[in-house]
């Protein structure tokens, strides 16, 4: 629903041409409002903060409609476009500015670091703006503190804000407050849903249902639509309706009753199963639903839910989402009232097992959008083929522009699941689900931002179920994640309370990796000797199992570190053993490189001579393995140790066979020097 701007010209909404109506004096208001002399201006001072334009007033008085509006007005003069981001949920509760300036980020295309906090995350949001002229519409703000952080510090950029009152903290801001369309433009927008005929035979019940309506526009797109779909019916006798509607609201405020009573004259106008469907849309996350949602929620069919969400699109109780076909949302003012009749009229019962029903059509199409990443005939591929068609997708591309769209309402999905408390199995499944789909179409690095938020999710679940072993590995990739930002200190924290649950959970695998992984953040802090300590325990471990391959990779872990702290004897020592190690596995390749390890450590120790043998050694197990790239790599290493010792015309030999060697291989070589 679009509030006061509607679409005119025919007898549905969805038919029309847009036209946006009424609010002219308001516009006016608000353009010269921006180049008004600030109080930073009047004192001799240039304003270091962008303008802040508030626009005032109840859901449904079109305060959204008229930032959009203005947006359009001015974009001429802000040619970086138009920034969109909502900052209250439609159930009411504050968005974090965390997760508000992330959203900002993603659009502004700025790589916003995994768990970064509020803070960093705001100082980015005003960084990224700071070379820009743009407009930013933050909409709904409940309070200063949800729009302060967000304010660039330039006064290149408007910021148009809507909220239900005053922004108290935010100086020089003067609210715009709306209430009801003048009659003249509320009739207008009537006749862009009945036609003209019904308003022209009988113009002073038009303005007395403009009336009944309080000039809202939110309640004149109800009931504009439902005389739309009756073209029978008189606009006299839809004011009668509506008046009549007046007992027993005593505890409905007099601001909500237009829109209230219009809501109900159409609610009462659907079949019971629409109907049905029309509550359980209070449920869908984020407000966002497409007919997978709807039929999931009331337990019908695809093709019945998508028959029903276009009727309700018609009626004004939904708006399509700007560029995503088939997706719906919720209008923010009827959220509230579908919310409250829902739990008026449907049981507890039913509505937790409608909430089930959505998480698990949820997780079945999660699934099969990972399914379809997999080879053809591969067991994924086989699972999805017995899948229903609906829930099936017919190529990768398809399932990753699927879950592009409706990633907000995933991850709103998730965190209402979690928050539940009710369906932690489901939720769990569901988290599960969402970090295999983002991994494998968006990559792991790309997805690690979102990963963070459903790792801290699958933390918060398992710490209330008390599962040990999930919240060992949700803190170990939490850890990971900490780490590749440079939060190593935050890492290191996670790694060891990792460790505790692993050990609670007597999980050898955890217990393992949590070791190593507190070796891996001591030794990016620089403390050799707490890292050799916790490599040490881990390998010990390791040892006792018999985990060939992860001994072979911690001597080698070892070994690094006691080069770090200048023990060349431990740690030629430990490359020995990786070397072992990786012969017993028949592994050459990682037996070649460990060997070119352990010739930089003899070169280090003064030892060239017996450098160079072992270089030459690890050439000849590369070239047994056929690794090219390996073997050219080690010749461009062979070529540095002859430079030093004194022989310059052998190592430009081995640097011309490094060449001929890249030749034969395909690809970008990359840094030769550290194989």
């Amino acid at each position: 629903m679009t509030d006061q701007a509607v679409d005119v010209g025919g007898a549905a909404a969805g038919q029309c041409t847009y036209q946006f109506l009424g609010r002219q004096r308001e516009l006016k208001e608000l353009r010269a409002d921006i180049e008004r002399a600030g109080l930073d201006t009047l004192s001799g001072k240039k304003s270091p903060r962008a303008r802040v334009l508030l626009i005032a007033g109840r859901p449904g008085s079109g305060r959204s409609a008229l930032a959009d509006e203005l947006a359009r007005k001015v974009a001429a003069d802000y040619p970086d476009g138009v920034l969109r981001a909502t900052l209250t949920e439609p159930g009411g509760a504050r968005v974090p500015v965390d997760r508000v300036a992330r959203d900002l980020l993603d659009t502004l295309k700025v790589p916003a670091p995994p768990g970064a906090g509020e803070d960093e995350l705001a100082q980015l949001v005003r960084g990224a703006l700071a070379g820009r002229r743009a407009v930013v519409l933050l909409d709904d703000a409940a309070d200063a503190e949800q729009v302060g952080p967000l304010l660039p510090d330039t006064s290149r950029c408007l910021i148009v804000a809507t909220a239900r009152g005053p922004l108290t903290g935010i100086p020089d801001v003067r609210p715009c407050t709306l209430g009801g369309l003048d009659v003249k433009s509320a009739v207008e927008l009537l006749e862009g849903y009945t036609g003209s005929v019904r308003v022209t035979v009988d113009p002073r019940a038009a303005e007395t249902l403009v009336e009944v309506c309080g000039g809202q526009p939110a309640a004149l797109v109800l009931v504009g639509g439902w005389l739309a779909a009756r073209p029978k019916a008189a606009v006299a006798d839809v004011a009668k309706r509506l008046r009549a509607m007046s007992d027993g609201e005593d505890e409905v405020p007099d601001a909500v009753r237009p829109l209230a009573r219009s809501f109900r004259l159409v609610y009462e106008s659907l079949s019971q199963p629409a109907a049905r469907i029309l509550r359980l849309l209070a449920l869908a996350p984020a407000g966002i639903a497409d007919a997978h949602t709807a039929s999931a929620l009331a337990g019908c069919s695809v093709s019945g839910a998508q028959t029903a969400l276009a009727d309700f699109v018609t009626y004004g109780l939904l708006r399509h989402d700007p560029g995503v076909p088939e997706q719906y949302r919720v209008p923010g003012a009827l959220a509230p009232l579908l919310r409250a009749l829902c739990e008026r009229v449907d049981r507890p019962g039913e509505v937790q097992l409608a909430r089930a029903r959505m998480l698990e059509r949820t997780v079945r199409l999660l699934q099969s959008c990972r399914a379809v990443t997999e080879p053809e005939g591969s067991p994924a591929r086989r699972k999805l083929a017995g899948l229903p068609r609906a829930l099936r997708f017919p190529s990768a591309a398809v399932a990753d522009a699927w879950l592009g769209t409706r990633r907000p309402a995933l991850l709103a999905s998730a965190r209402l699941a979690v928050a539940d408390g009710e369906l932690d199995t489901l939720a769990r499944r569901l988290v599960a689900a969402l970090v295999r789909a983002l991994a494998a179409h968006r990559g792991a690095e790309a997805a690690a931002p979102e990963l963070y938020g459903l790792h801290q999710l699958v933390l918060d679940v398992a710490e209330r179920r008390e599962l040990h072993r999930e919240k060992a590995a949700a803190l170990l990739n939490l850890g990971d994640l900490d780490a590749g930002t440079g939060r190593t200190a935050e890492a290191l924290a996670r790694y060891r309370l990792a460790l505790d649950a692993g050990r609670a959970a007597n999980d050898p695998y955890a217990t393992g990796r949590a070791m190593e992984s507190v070796g891996g953040a001591h030794q990016e802090l620089g403390d050799w000797q707490r890292a050799s300590d916790w490599y040490g325990r881990a390998l010990s471990q390791r040892l006792a199992r018999g985990e060939r391959p992860d001994e072979a990779r911690l001597y080698g872990r070892l070994a690094t570190v006691h080069t770090y702290a200048g023990r060349y004897g431990e740690a030629l020592r430990c490359w020995r053993a990786a070397v072992a190690g990786y012969r017993r596995l028949g592994d050459l390749p990682s037996q070649a490189r460990a060997l070119s390890e352990a010739a930089r450590v003899q070169e280090y120790a003064g030892r060239p001579e017996e450098s160079l043998r072992t270089c030459r050694e690890a050439v000849e197990l590369a070239r047994t393995a056929g690794d090219l790239r390996l073997q050219a790599a080690l010749q461009l290493r062979l070529a540095d140790t002859l430079d030093r010792l004194g022989d310059p015309a052998a190592a430009r030999l081995h640097r011309a066979t490094a060449d001929r060697l890249l030749e034969d291989e395909a690809g970008t070589p990359g840094d030769l020097r550290n194989p």
